[in-house]
């Protein structure tokens, strides 16, 4: 296994809707190399095999094919794309996802984006081999979770957030019920006893919609040994710190953020859309959080870059130390002390 075929969406599953419903971009799906397919109107089609995005030479048939295309999908994921309704976000059957927008939204055309989840699954050991961890770190990241740690991992979209969090669930011993909410089911874990809860959208009618926040709510009720929340984005936040302040211990969150040190403001800003206060969010995410894993894609490169633990500074407001730094290749920078009491929290109390 190579860097370049560490994806950032997996654990990855043998997956392909039918080839009728992806017409010309079936071969470049049936790509096991090919991660992410982007269309941008008729003529720009790029894909993704793990280097940085590259354009490809590709006949679509002109805009109304390209828009017959993405209504297909979307229809085909239960979902409508019309003028009234200009975008999807869903999953293909087997569990490609996408995403289209059509015009007037998009004025030069319709553009479809598809990512797909690819055969083979990362555990610790793999994603070390495959230079996406540091040598020696799967000991301390498997006592995260033993220790039942509550943890965000963190990072930009395609990073490899979702694959990291999976390998770490599957650490979780089999006794224990993982409960997982998500906007669109991409957690995969191996592991006996899981539960999946999905979003939905609002209906034509504009009803139906089952939000993060409202599934959150309804995981707690559903005995959980470990509450996951797929991708933390907007009011799901303050019931995911109310979970993790209430005896829901080992609880873990993924979130888009550009550093460790800035979670503090990326969590201010999404629980502020539940009308939480920063005095607030401050205090409960200072209970509720452990650790911050952070991780980060420069071209084929995707890796665990940053370890921060979550504190409060002497002011009151929320901090996240960085323990150690990595850029992907050579040595690892500690903090010597913020890394010790890291080690001593695990009861790993060796050096690096």
């Amino acid at each position: 296994m190579t860097a370049g075929e560490y994806g950032g969406v997996g654990p990855y599953l043998e997956v392909g809707p039918p080839a009728w419903l992806l017409g010309p971009l079936q071969p470049l799906v049936d790509d096991p190399a090919v991660t992410d397919v982007l269309v941008n109107g008729a003529d720009s089609v790029w894909i993704d095999r793990g280097a940085g995005l590259e354009s490809v030479a590709v006949e679509l048939g002109g805009e109304g094919a390209v828009r017959a295309l993405a209504v297909r999908l979307a229809a085909a994921a239960g979902r409508r794309l019309d003028e009234s309704r200009p975008w999807v976000d869903a999953r293909l059957p087997d569990g490609v996802r996408l995403h289209a927008v059509v015009p007037p939204v998009s004025p030069a055309g319709t553009h479809v984006s598809l990512r797909m989840l690819r055969p083979g699954r990362f555990d610790l050991a793999a994603l070390e081999a495959a230079g996406s961890l540091p040598a020696g770190w799967n000991r301390w990241l498997a006592a995260v979770v033993a220790s039942r740690a509550a943890f965000l991992v963190t990072g930009g979209t395609g990073a490899g957030k979702t694959t990291l969090l999976a390998a770490l669930l599957s650490l979780v011993p089999a006794r224990e019920r993982l409960v997982l909410v998500e906007d669109v089911g991409e957690l995969h874990p191996v592991h006996r006893h899981v539960v999946r809860l999905e979003a939905r959208h609002a209906n034509v009618e504009g009803r139906g919609e089952v939000t993060l926040a409202d599934l959150t709510r309804q995981a707690l009720r559903m005995r959980p040994d470990r509450l996951v929340v797929g991708e933390c984005r907007g009011p799901e936040v303050r019931d995911l710190l109310a979970a993790l302040n209430t005896g829901h211990a080992g609880g873990c969150a993924t979130m888009h953020a550009n550093a460790a040190a800035e979670v503090p403001a990326r969590l201010e800003a999404l629980a502020s859309t539940a009308g939480m206060s920063p005095a607030a969010v401050a205090a409960q995410a200072a209970a509720a959080f452990d650790l911050v894993l952070h991780v980060r894609r420069e071209r084929s490169r995707r890796y665990l870059a940053e370890i921060g633990m979550v504190t409060r500074a002497a002011s009151g407001s929320l901090l996240v130390r960085r323990a150690a730094t990595w850029a992907g290749a050579g040595n690892v920078a500690y903090d010597d002390e913020v890394w010790a009491g890291l080690m001593g929290m695990l009861g790993l109390p060796e050096p690096p």
